[in-house]
C-alpha cells in the first residue's frame, strides 16, 4: 500500500504522534472530542441494536475501539466505531445462532467472537501486507451492495420506527410483515410521531445547518418530548437504565459448532471494513496532507476489533461521517477519540440513566438517517450513462444484497467483482491498425476509418495478456483475418499490450504460426516486451516463429515488409475487425 515504507517498528503509530504532539492542539482535540461524543452515543446505542444486540454494548465498543486506535492508528482524525453498513452482517451472523426470543447474554458473546475473529482476519492481512484484498470488490459492485445494504436497514427499521415488531426473515417477508402489521392497526402513533419527526429533522439539519449536530439535536428533543407527553404511557418503547460502570475483560463463552458459522461471517465483515476504512483513509489523507498507511491501517482496525471484542463488543469499522464531524471540530489527533472514550465511561460511571427517557423510534430515526447515506443514487445513475456493464453489476450486486441477505450479497459482490475482471482478460479489446495521414503512429481503424494500410499486412493489436482462457480467441481472431481477403502476407501482432504468455497461450501460437505459414502467411511480432520475448524464447517458439519476425517496434516492421514487398500505402478496404 502507499506510504507503507520502513518505520520504527516498536513505537505504535499513535505514540509516535503523541511524542510529536504539539500544545496548541490540546484546545482543539479537546472541544473535537466533546463535540464527537455527542455524536457517539446516539449513534453507537443504535447502531448496537441494528445488529441485534443491547443498545449499551454499542457504548462499551465504541471506548475500547477509540482508545486502541488512539495508540495504533496511523491517521490523525481517523474515528473507529459501531458502523451502520456492518450492523446487518452482525446480525445477519449472530442471530441465526440464538433460539428464538433469545438469550441477549449469548448474542453478546458471539458478537464478542465475531469481533475477535474479525479482529484477528484484519490483523493477519495488516502484517502480511494483503491490503490489496479490499480491492476484491469493485467501485460499481461495492455502490450495488451499498444500495442494497441501505434499502434492508430502511425496511428493517421501519417496524421499530412504527412502534412495533415483527419476526420476518428476509426483504420481501419483511416488508409483507410491516405491512400487515400496519393493515392489523399495530402502528404507534405517538411512535409515529417521533420516528418521522426525528428524520425530518435530522435531515433538514444536515442539509441546512451542517455545523449543528443534527442527531443530538433530536435526541435530545425527543427526551424533552418522553418527559413532556409521557410517550412511555401512549405505548412508545424507551431505551431505559443503562447499567452502571464498565464491563471487565471476557473471553466470550460459546460452543465449538458455533465457530464455523462465525467465521464465515467475519470474512464478510473484514472485507468490508477493509474496504471501507482504506477508502475513508485515502479520502481523508488526501484532504489533510497525510500519508496513506494501508497495512497500518489494517492492524490498527484489527487491534481495535480484539479490543471490543475482550470487553463485550462487536465489530467496528471507520466512519466517514464521524470522521467529517471530528475534522470540522477541528480535530488535530488521535488525542480527540480518547476524550470521546473518556466522556462515555464518565457517563457510564456517574450518569447511566441519562438516556433512559430516549425513544426507541428516535434511534430508529438514526439508523434510517444513516442508511440513507450509504446509498449511493447518483453513483448509479452515472453508471448507467456512463457504461451499462458495470451498471449491471451494481443492480447484481443490489438485487444479491435485498434478495438473498447481506452475507450472501457481499459473496456475490466479491464474486461478480472477480468475474469482471476475468471477462475483461477473457475477452480484451483488439482492433486492426493503420496508418492516418496528419498523425503519427498508428491507429485503431474503428476510430479512424480513413486510415491507410500496406496491401499485403494487417497490423493487429490485442489489448491483454495471452493465457489459457483467451489464447483461442486470439488464434481465431488472427485466423479470421488472415483468410480474409484480399489475403495477407504478413499477419503483424502489435505486441505492446500483450503482458504475458502462458503454457497454453505458446502451444496455441505454436499451432497458428504452422497453420499460417502451410498458406504462406508469416506471423510477425513488433514491441513485444523484454519479459515476454524471454518466454517464448524458452517455450522454444522461435523454432516454429522466424527470429527474424521479431521486430523492437510498428515503425521497423512496417519499414522490413516494405523492403521486402515494396508496398505502398492506400486507402482501406478490408473491414476493421468485429468487437463489441
Amino acid at each position: 500500500m502507499p506510504g507503507d515504507r520502513k518505520r520504527t517498528p516498536s513505537v505504535p503509530p499513535g505514540l509516535r504522534t503523541l511524542l510529536a504532539y504539539r500544545r496548541e492542539w490540546l484546545v482543539k482535540d479537546v472541544v473535537a472530542g466533546v463535540v464527537l461524543t455527542t455524536l457517539l452515543v446516539p449513534q453507537g446505542m443504535a447502531y448496537a441494536e441494528l445488529a441485534g444486540l443491547p443498545a449499551i454494548t454499542g457504548l462499551y465498543t465504541s471506548v475500547l475501539c477509540l482508545l486502541a486506535y488512539a495508540v495504533f492508528g496511523p491517521s490523525r482524525i481517523l474515528v473507529l466505531g459501531p458502523d451502520s453498513s456492518l450492523g446487518p452482517m452482525i446480525a445477519a451472523t449472530v442471530l441465526p445462532l440464538i433460539v428464538a426470543g433469545g438469550d441477549s447474554g449469548r448474542a453478546v458473546a458471539l458478537a464478542s467472537m465475531l469481533a475477535l475473529m474479525v479482529g484477528a482476519i484484519t490483523l493477519l492481512a495488516g502484517v502480511a501486507k494483503l491490503g490489496f484484498i479490499a480491492d476484491l470488490i469493485s467501485k460499481p459492485t461495492m455502490i450495488g451492495y451499498m444500495n442494497g445494504l441501505a434499502l434492508t436497514i430502511l425496511i428493517g427499521q421501519l417496524p421499530k420506527l412504527f412502534g412495533f415488531r415483527t419476526d420476518a426473515d428476509g426483504l420481501l417477508a419483511e416488508v409483507g410483515e410491516f405491512v400487515q402489521g400496519l393493515a392489523d392497526g399495530k402502528a404507534v402513533p405517538a411512535a409515529v410521531a417521533v420516528g418521522v419527526t426525528g428524520i425530518v429533522l435530522i435531515l433538514v439539519l444536515q442539509r441546512r445547518l451542517p455545523k449543528v449536530p443534527a442527531v443530538l439535536v433530536m435526541v435530545l428533543l425527543a427526551i424533552a418530548a418522553t418527559s413532556l407527553f409521557d410517550l412511555g404511557r401512549h405505548g412508545v418503547g424507551l431505551v431505559g437504565e443503562l447499567p452502571r460502570g464498565f464491563p471487565p475483560l471476557t473471553w466470550p463463552d460459546i460452543r465449538w459448532d458455533d465457530l464455523g458459522p462465525l467465521f464465515v461471517g467475519a470474512l464478510g465483515i473484514a472485507l468490508v471494513s477493509l474496504a471501507d476504512t482504506i477508502s475513508n483513509a485515502s479520502a481523508f489523507a488526501t484532504r489533510t496532507g497525510q500519508e496513506i498507511r494501508g497495512n497500518e491501517e489494517m492492524v490498527a482496525i484489527g487491534t481495535a476489533n480484539v479490543a471490543a471484542g475482550l470487553f463485550q463488543g462487536f465489530p467496528v469499522s471507520t466512519s466517514g461521517s464521524r470522521t467529517a464531524v471530528a475534522e470540522r471540530a477541528g480535530a488535530r489527533s488521535q488525542l480527540t477519540g480518547v476524550v470521546g472514550a473518556g466522556l462515555i465511561v464518565l457517563m457510564l460511571v456517574l450518569l447511566p440513566g441519562l438516556f433512559r427517557n430516549l425513544p426507541q423510534p428516535a434511534l430508529a430515526a438514526v439508523v434510517i438517517t444513516a442508511s440513507v447515506s450509504l446509498a449511493d443514487l447518483p453513483g448509479t445513475v452515472r453508471l448507467w450513462r456512463q457504461r451499462r456493464t458495470e451498471f449491471l453489476l451494481a443492480i447484481a450486486a443490489f438485487l444479491g444484497v435485498a434478495l438473498l441477505g447481506v452475507l450472501p450479497g457481499i459473496a456475490v459482490a466479491v464474486g461478480l467483482s472477480i468475474l469482471n475482471v476475468f471477462r475483461r482478460a477473457w475477452w480484451p479489446y483488439n482492433t486492426v491498425l493503420g496508418r492516418v495521414p496528419g498523425l503519427e503512429g498508428y491507429h485503431d481503424v474503428r476510430s479512424y476509418p480513413q486510415a491507410e494500410h500496406l496491401p499485403g499486412l494487417v497490423i493487429h493489436r490485442f489489448d491483454g495478456p495471452l493465457f489459457f482462457a483467451n489464447a483461442k480467441a486470439f488464434r481465431n481472431e488472427v485466423t479470421r483475418l488472415a483468410l480474409g481477403e484480399p489475403r495477407p502476407v504478413w499477419v503483424l501482432i502489435a505486441a505492446e499490450p500483450v503482458t504475458d504468455v502462458d503454457t497454453t497461450a505458446a502451444d496455441e501460437l505454436e499451432e497458428l504460426d504452422e497453420a499460417l505459414n502451410e498458406r504462406g502467411i508469416s506471423l510477425v511480432f513488433a514491441e513485444l516486451k523484454d519479459p515476454v520475448r524471454r518466454k517464448i524464447e524458452r517455450y522454444e517458439l522461435t523454432r516454429t516463429i522466424d527470429p527474424a519476425h521479431f521486430f523492437p517496434t510498428i515503425e521497423a516492421a512496417v519499414a522490413a515488409y516494405r523492403e521486402k514487398t515494396g508496398a505502398r500505402w492506400t486507402a482501406t478496404d478490408r473491414p476493421p475487425p468485429s468487437q463489441d
